[in-house]
């Protein structure tokens, strides 16, 4: 599944808000500078050092709030909302007319264990995303996971900046769920030896409303304790 967009929509209003507070300051050129035309720009609301200006996003590393984080309260509450361990989360502005070149992320496909929650904070009609030849147009406050390990590109062909936060997640229980509602199709190999006899249920009880033939073969298997 290349992407999702999730049946969750967040207040543009009180994101913008929190925006203006963070704009106040400079925002670091992103460092990918080979892959992208134009001016590319981020901050970090969690980062490996503490620091808004360190926006390196590095598996493996523990991250901490920063200081960016404290004046976006709505945003936190967010980032809060999603009941699982996180990365790298940072604002990232791409400016009219900028083109960020077909690419990819590996590590960031959900079944590799992590994954990057997209929300458009400010965009415009001239602003969509190209993942694997299909192309995507990501509405202010709505919630799109993307496969970044797929190529991909995204270009602001409008007359203003694109602000998206973005939230780098750590793949667990609760996230399996979401993603199953969602229709993220769960393979064996994708869940882990076990899990405890509550979320065992739960696990059970989506993929019954999928109701397909994987979905029963994987229903078996966890009720076999498999």
């Amino acid at each position: 599944m290349n992407y999702i967009k999730f049946a969750i929509f967040y207040d543009v209003k009180k994101l913008c808000a929190d925006l203006d507070e963070v704009l106040k300051e400079e925002w670091p050129a992103h460092f990918n500078t080979k892959d992208f035309n134009g001016d590319w720009r981020s901050i970090s609301l969690r980062s490996a050092s503490g620091n808004s200006h360190d926006i390196y996003a590095h598996s493996g590393e523990t991250y901490k709030n920063t200081p960016a984080l404290n004046r976006m309260p709505y945003a936190k509450k967010i980032i809060d909302s999603w009941h699982c361990d996180k990365e790298s989360i940072r604002l990232l502005s791409l400016a009219p007319g900028s083109i960020i070149k077909p690419h990819r992320d590996p590590g960031c496909a959900y079944s590799d264990g992590s994954f990057r929650i997209h929300i458009p904070v400010l965009t415009n009609q001239g602003v969509y995303f190209t993942i694997e030849e299909e192309q995507l147009h990501l509405k202010a406050g709505e919630c799109w996971y993307i496969d970044f390990s797929n190529t991909h590109s995204i270009v602001n062909e409008g007359n203003t900046s694109r602000v998206h936060l973005i939230i780098d997640g750590i793949r667990n229980e609760w996230t399996d769920k979401l993603f199953a509602e969602h229709g993220y199709q769960l393979t064996e190999k994708d869940l882990p030896a076990s899990y405890d006899a509550a979320t065992n249920a739960r696990i059970i009880e989506e993929l019954e409303k999928m109701n397909t033939e994987t979905a029963r073969d994987l229903i078996a298997k966890l009720k076999a304790g498999k």
